[in-house]
């Protein structure tokens, strides 16, 4: 089979970017891939944390560890330091623990003093990064976890397919590793609520399990879409019904689309169709979006969005 080449153009797609800005204290950024960070001006948690962005050689061939000085830039950019004599970011959750998500976590916990809240994959990539079980948090599926202002729950999930990485992490990852041995773990979808009223689910990998959101609701769903280009469209169609119609979502915000081996310092760019094809999940989800009247966006790297307003 003949293989795609080049990349879809992020310009054909310029009108979704266009979640509303954060004009209140309350405002969630765009970090790149599943990376999230939700902050209320007093508390904030974060998703993933992955800010080192290995170049694709890298992770082919060699050994991974995370970029201190990438991690600290970007922490200083979106102003995580100590916070009224304390920490503003109170924890780090990783979706999963491919490289891609989980890699620089436990640096950005160690960093801010917030608590690597996960699986028990994401906690053996903690101690082996040198946590201490205090800023380590095994989570309990369905069990609510506060945190200020916050509540987190996680509900089990599954990587899309395919998952390179199967597995679970059963001993310390000491960085530098390869690639590999960030196996996928545990894949989390997480409910994020506020007491301001708002709600999200943040669905980082493309992948679910059938009836496991059902019951609960989320005015927001952060979606995440990678790898979703180059299934067949039944599965899209689930994955939207088991996902954005299962919590309700009035407001969808796609994630975890752009070329996680290009750093952040340079613009975003899709995944090269060789692995991914956003064109076609574009094309797909605007036509189930405009199916169920809901709104479909991109988020914009670095910038606060309050993707809540018009909606409460």
């Amino acid at each position: 089979m003949r293989i795609k080449l080049g990349r879809p153009d992020l310009n054909a797609y310029a009108d979704r970017f266009d979640v509303p800005p954060a004009a209140e204290e309350f405002g969630v950024t765009f970090l790149g891939v599943s990376s999230l960070l939700f902050d209320d001006g007093d508390t904030a948690v974060m998703t993933d944390g992955f800010f080192s962005r290995p170049s694709l050689l890298r992770v082919a061939l060699g050994r991974l560890a995370p970029d201190e000085a990438r991690i600290d830039s970007a922490l200083a950019r979106l102003g995580l330091d100590q916070h009224d004599g304390g920490y503003r970011l109170a924890a780090v959750i990783p979706v999963h623990t491919h490289f891609d998500h989980v890699m620089d976590s436990a640096t950005v916990a160690l960093r801010t003093g917030a608590v690597l809240a996960g699986g028990r994959s994401a906690a053996n990539v903690g101690r082996g990064a040198g946590l201490t079980e205090d800023h380590i948090h095994v989570v309990t599926p369905h069990e609510p976890m506060s945190l200020g202002a916050f509540t987190l729950t996680f509900v089990e999930s599954e990587h899309c397919p395919p998952d390179r990485f199967p597995g679970i992490i059963t001993a310390p990852v000491v960085p530098p590793a390869r690639a590999s041995a960030y196996r996928c773990g545990e894949a989390w979808s997480v409910f994020v609520e506020h007491t301001s009223g708002r709600t999200a689910l943040v669905q980082g990998s493309a992948g679910h399990r059938p009836g496991a959101l059902d019951g609960r609701r989320a005015d927001v769903a952060y979606l995440g879409v990678g790898q979703l280009g180059v299934q067949d469209e039944d599965y899209l169609r689930t994955y939207w019904a088991q996902t954005v119609r299962a919590v309700g979502a009035r407001r969808v915000v796609l994630i975890h689309w752009d070329d996680f081996f290009r750093p952040l310092d340079q613009p975003l760019r899709a995944l090269p169709y060789a692995g991914d094809d956003l064109d076609v999940t574009m094309r797909v989800l605007a036509r189930l979006a405009e199916h169920d009247r809901i709104a479909l966006h991109l988020p914009t790297l670095w910038r606060r969005e309050d993707p809540w307003v018009g909606l409460r």
